[in-house]
C-alpha cells in the first residue's frame, strides 16, 4: 500500500519550498540534510509530505518518549491507512545490574516492564518485516540490542489450511517460540485449548488466531483483532516469536558450547590471578543460565549472551531496530532525527555509560567479557547504518550544519503567528508576580507552562499553586511513559491550567492553548538555560496569538541575550511576511486525542489522581529500596518523608 496523507491541511507558508528542496535532495542521494524549522511552522506535516512524495519506509528518532508519543499520534492521524508504530524502551522502572566495589554491594537488575509497550515493540518489528508502507516513531531505544532480524524471521512459524501438524507438534513449536500455555490467564504471548480449537494470542496484543486441528491436519484458521466474537476465516498465518534474543534450535547447542569455552577461559584467568571468589561466582551464575538455555531456550538476562546467540565476532555491533530496516529494505529507507540538537548528543553518549558499568561486573565475576557486546551502538556504528537522514530542529547544532549538504529553512508559519513577545522580570517576589500573571491567563481560558531547574522544585511549586486554588500539575521524567501524553491532553482540555516542569517541556510539545511561559532562574547559565534551550522553551508559546515569555532573572546572560535576539529576528521575519501578504495571524485549532490503545490510559481518564499517586508511590518505594542498598542515607530519609506525604494524600482522597 502506498503512503497517503489524510488531512484537511495543505502545504502553506514556507512548507511548499521546504518539501520541494528536501525531496530534491533525497533524489540527488544527499546523505544528510537539515530542516531548520521554527516552532509552529509545521515541521511534522512537512516530514509527512516528504514521506508521501518519496514513498520510502521511514524511521523517526526522537530523544524523548513524550515527544515520540506525540509524533506517533500525529503521524497516525496523517497516515491512518498505513502502518505507523511506536517503539520506545519498555521499562516503567529500570535499575541496571551493577556492582559497587567500595561497599561490596551487588545491585541486581530491577525493572518493571510495561507489557503494552512491549507489545507495541513487537508490532513495530513485525510490520518492518512484512510491510513496505511502514513508519516507526522511536526513542533512542532503536540503537539498543534487539537480537538478529534474520533469526527472528527464520523462527517464524508458517501455518496454512490442510497443513499436516498434530496438536502436540503445534504446542512444541509454540513453546520453542517462547509462548506460554495459559488456559485461564490468556494474555499476549500465550496459547490455550478450547474444545476442538487452539487459540494463540499474538505478542503484539492486537490479534488472536484460532486453529481447528483434526486427524493431524489444520482444518480451519480464524483471525480476530482482539475480539473473541468477531473471527474471520483466513487461509494461512505467520506466528512470530513471543520474545526477542531467541536462537534457532540447531544453532543453540553451538552457542552454548561457545559460552562454555569463554567461561572456562575466564575462570582459568581468575584462578591464575588468585580471584577464587570471582571464579566461583562466575562459574555458578553462568552454569545456571546455560542449564536454562538448554532446557527452555531462554534465561533471565539472555541478552548478555547475545554475541554468542547471534554468532557475532568480539566487538561487532549488536543488532538493533536499524538492522531490521536494513534487513527488509537494504538501505532504501529514510531516517528523520527529530530535535536533532538533543537527539544526536544523546545517541553519542549511550555507549560509554554502559561500558563502564559492564567492565566492573566483568572484573568481579558477575558477567562474562562477551556481555560487553550487549550494548547500544557506538556513534560511528550508528552513522554507518544510515543511508539518508534528515535532521529536524529549530536550533540545529554544529554537527548537523557541517554534515548536511543542504540546510532548508522553514521560518514562516502556516498560521502566520509571530514568535512570542519577551520580557525580563526581577526574581524578587517572583512567585507572587507569577501567580498574578497566571490568573490573567486563566480568566482568558489560556494555559501556562512554568520552567524550573529541579524535580523537587517542580513538585513543590505545583503544590503551592494548588494551595492558591490554581489547577496545577508537575511533569517530569519520573511520570510513567504512557501517562505523560494523557497529562498533556488534560492541560489542553482545561483540567489543569498550569504545568510545572523541567526540560521535558522544551522540544516538540504541541500545546496551542499555551499563551504564557514563565522561566524561573533564567540567568542560571548552564545546560537548561543555554541559548538553544531558551530558544526551544520560547517556541512553546509560538502557537498562540498572545504568546508571551517572562524570564525571571537579575541579569541578562550571554545565552539570554542571544536567545532573545534570535527569537525577535524570527518574529520580525514573520511580521514582514504578514504585512506584505496582508495576512492576519490565526490561532491553532488542533483536535485533542490519544490513539495509544492502553488499558492504563482508560483507567487514568476515569481516576487520574488515584492512578497517578499509586504509580508515583511505587516509584518512590523502588528508589528508597535502591538508596538503602547503596547506603545513601540522606536520599533515603528524603524519600521516606515523601512516601509518607503521598500515602497521606491517597488516604485523604486528594
Amino acid at each position: 500500500m502506498k503512503f497517503k496523507i489524510v488531512s484537511k491541511f495543505k502545504p502553506t507558508g514556507d512548507q511548499p519550498q521546504a518539501i520541494r528542496k528536501l525531496v530534491k535532495g533525497i533524489k540527488k542521494k544527499y546523505r544528510f540534510q537539515t530542516l531548520l524549522g521554527v516552532t509552529g511552522s509545521g515541521k511534522t506535516y512537512t516530514m509527512a509530505s516528504v514521506i508521501e512524495k518519496i514513498q520510502k519506509p521511514t524511521l523517526i528518532i526522537s530523544h524523548n518518549k513524550t515527544l515520540a508519543a506525540q509524533l506517533y499520534e500525529e503521524f497516525k492521524s496523517f497516515f491512518p491507512k498505513n502502518a505507523v508504530h511506536y517503539f520506545v524502551s519498555y521499562y516503567d522502572y529500570y535499575q541496571p545490574e551493577a556492582y559497587l566495589p567500595q561497599t561490596d554491594t551487588y545491585i541486581a537488575k530491577d525493572a518493571k516492564i510495561n507489557e503494552k509497550i512491549d507489545q507495541l515493540r513487537h508490532e513495530a518489528v513485525q510490520s518492518v518485516l512484512t510491510r513496505n508502507d511502514v513508519i516507526v516513531v522511536s526513542s533512542v531505544s532503536c540503537i539498543y540490542n534487539l537480537g538478529s532480524p534474520k533469526t527472528y524471521q527464520n523462527l517464524v512459524l508458517n501455518l496454512k489450511k490442510e497443513q499436516k501438524i498434530t496438536r502436540r507438534e503445534l504446542f512444541q513449536c509454540l513453546v520453542d517460540l517462547q509462548y506460554e500455555r495459559g488456559e485461564y490467564d490468556f494474555f499476549p504471548g500465550r496459547f490455550r485449548t478450547r474444545l476442538d480449537f487452539v487459540d494463540i494470542f499474538s505478542p503484539t496484543g492486537s490479534t488472536i488466531y484460532r486453529l481447528k486441528i483434526e486427524l493431524g491436519k489444520i482444518k480451519e484458521i480464524y483471525e480476530s483483532q482482539g475480539c473473541f466474537n468477531k473471527f474471520r476465516k483466513i487461509n494461512s498465518l505467520k506466528i512470530f516469536p513471543a520474545k526477542f534474543w531467541l536462537s534457532e534450535k540447531e544453532k543453540l547447542d553451538i552457542a552454548i558450547a561457545n559460552i562454555k569455552l569463554e567461561l572456562q577461559e575466564q575462570v582459568k584467568k581468575f584462578k591464575k590471578q588468585r580471584k577464587i571468589i570471582e571464579a566461583y561466582r562466575l562459574q555458578k551464575r553462568t552454569d545456571y543460565d546455560l542449564s536454562l538455555l538448554k532446557e527452555v531456550g531462554w534465561c533471565k538476562g539472555i541478552e548478555n549472551y547475545s554475541r554468542h546467540l547471534d554468532f557475532r565476532k568480539k566487538g561487532e555491533p549488536p543488532f538493533t531496530l536499524l538492522d531490521y530496516f536494513i534487513f527488509s529494505f537494504k538501505k532504501d529507507f529514510l531516517i528523520f532525527i527529530d530535535e536533532s540538537h538533543m537527539t544526536i548528543p544523546q545517541i553519542k553518549g549511550m555507549y560509554e555509560g554502559e561500558k563502564s558499568r559492564k567492565l566492573i561486573l566483568i572484573e568481579y565475576g558477575f558477567r562474562l567479557p562477551s556481555s560487553l557486546d550487549n550494548r547500544p551502538l557506538k556513534f560511528d556504528e550508528f552513522l554507518k547504518k544510515i543511508s539518508q537522514a534528515i535532521f529536524v530542529s529549530a536550533t540545529p547544532a554544529d554537527f548537523e550544519r557541517k554534515k548536511s549538504l543542504q540546510i532548508v529553512e522553514q521560518l514562516i508559519r502556516p498560521t502566520y503567528l509571530l514568535d512570542p513577545s519577551i520580557e525580563v522580570k526581577p526574581t524578587k517576589n517572583q512567585i507572587e508576580v507569577l501567580i498574578k500573571e497566571i490568573e490573567k491567563r486563566v480568566k482568558k481560558n489560556q494555559r501556562v507552562l512554568v520552567l524550573v531547574l529541579t524535580k523537587k522544585l517542580a513538585e513543590t511549586l505545583a503544590g503551592y499553586l494548588k494551595e492558591k486554588k490554581i489547577k496545577a500539575a508537575f511533569f517530569h521524567s519520573e511520570i510513567k511513559t504512557l501517562i505523560r501524553p494523557s497529562i498533556l491532553n488534560e492541560l489542553r482540555e482545561g483540567k489543569y491550567d498550569v504545568l510545572v516542569g523541567i526540560n521535558l517541556l522544551r522540544e516538540g510539545l504541541d500545546l496551542p492553548e499555551v499563551s504564557l511561559i514563565a522561566i524561573l532562574d533564567a540567568d542560571k547559565e548552564g545546560f537548561l538555560r543555554d541559548q538553544t534551550s531558551l530558544i526551544q522553551v520560547m517556541g512553546r508559546a509560538s502557537r498562540h496569538p498572545e504568546g508571551h515569555i517572562i524570564m525571571f532573572a537579575d541579569r541578562i546572560t550571554k545565552s539570554m541575550k542571544k536567545a532573545i535576539e534570535e527569537t525577535l529576528r524570527r518574529r520580525k521575519i514573520q511580521e514582514k511576511y504578514n504585512v506584505i501578504h496582508k495576512i492576519k495571524p490565526r490561532p491553532v485549532i488542533k483536535e485533542i486525542k490519544i490513539t495509544l490503545p492502553t488499558k492504563e490510559l482508560e483507567e487514568i481518564k476515569s481516576t487520574p489522581k488515584e492512578e497517578f499517586f499509586k504509580f508515583y508511590l511505587k516509584n518512590l518505594e523502588n528508589r528508597l529500596e535502591l538508596a538503602q542498598r547503596n547506603l545513601q542515607f540522606e536520599e533515603a530519609a528524603f524519600l521516606t518523608q515523601k512516601i509518607k506525604e503521598i500515602k497521606s494524600k491517597i488516604k485523604q482522597g486528594r
